[in-house]
């Protein structure tokens, strides 16, 4: 089979090549999915995870990529609740090849049904995105209605999703971006956008929650605009600096089954739908790891043709 794979820690995005693999194993409760599209995250080939296995070895040449939604094909020993031909998307493990392939092993229990009327690129734009900015919202910080959040990143690919949850919820919504991002946050229901080049963050006064993908001096300055007794949440990196007499949490997603399925829901019922911002084949994922101009949403890999489905 075709992958993306990576040899060199330091060749960094340039160490990406497409080359050719040998067909995935499945292992216990495992199915092998032959990915129809699959998404990324730009700063990945950073994870000690990309390199090593659960015990510290070397696993390289590694395929990354850890968003996927395809067709099952086979099962590994003991495998159930789900059927081979099914539509499924999820995630894959942190710590093995990821879903940059034309097939790749997964643990069943990480992947949910995938409708047929709900695209395959749509699907693949939610996993990572969409668990991140519920467990965010709505597990750490226990988001309600009336309370207010500021979301950085409102744009992209958690942070359009998160906007909307956020909204959904009766929350009033203060999004940050690049100028370019202004009308995109707009668009998905941000009452106030605040540009992180012009605007000063002090213009948010204090917050109920804040929702950070960014990190660095950003998560810094969050810190004072978080009300006592509210919540800072990030995904970005452990906060140096903790908010007054407020919660700072910092995380990383976990698969959920259940959740997905919430959220493939939504997206059919027209409540939710993920930024796609480029779609490119396998190919060119090495440029769409590198690409140095911005483009709100997310980059989707398509590894094959779609079926025909509608939903988007």
């Amino acid at each position: 089979m075709q992958a993306i794979t990576v040899r060199d820690r330091d060749a960094g995005v340039g160490g990406l090549t497409l080359t050719d693999m040998p067909y995935p194993h499945a292992s216990e409760n495992d199915v092998i999915v032959r990915v129809h599209a699959a998404g990324f995250t730009p700063g990945e080939l950073d994870w000690p995870a990309t390199w090593s296995d659960r015990s510290g070895r070397d696993r390289t040449p590694s395929i990354p990529g850890h968003e996927l939604s395809g067709t099952v094909v086979e099962f590994g020993y003991g495998t159930t609740g789900l059927t081979v031909g099914q539509r499924v998307f999820g995630l894959t493990d942190w710590t093995r090849n990821g879903s940059l392939a034309e097939y790749t092993a997964v643990e069943a229990r990480n992947l949910a049904p995938l409708a047929a009327d709900i695209d395959h690129t749509a699907a693949a734009a939610l996993p990572i995105s969409g668990l991140t900015a519920w467990q965010g919202l709505f597990d750490h910080a226990q988001l309600t209605t009336g309370q207010t959040v500021l979301i950085h990143g409102a744009a992209g690919g958690v942070g359009s999703i998160a906007v909307q949850l956020a909204r959904e919820v009766g929350a009033r919504v203060i999004g940050t971006g690049r100028a370019d991002d202004r009308a995109v946050a707009l668009g998905l229901g941000v009452h106030t956008f605040l540009d992180l080049d012009a605007d000063d963050l002090r213009h948010a006064d204090q917050v109920d929650v804040v929702f950070d993908v960014i990190g660095g001096d950003i998560l810094e300055r969050s810190t004072a605009l978080v009300r006592p007794g509210g919540t800072l949440v990030t995904i970005a990196m452990p906060p140096t600096v903790q908010p007054k007499d407020a919660r700072a949490v910092f995380f990383v997603v976990e698969p959920d089954r259940a959740r997905l399925t919430d959220l493939a829901q939504r997206l059919r019922d027209g409540r939710l739908k993920p930024l796609v911002g480029a779609v490119r084949p396998l190919s060119e994922t090495p440029s769409a790891f590198g690409r140095r101009h911005r483009t709100p949403g997310k980059t989707i890999i398509q590894v094959v043709a779609e079926e025909g489905a509608s939903a988007a």
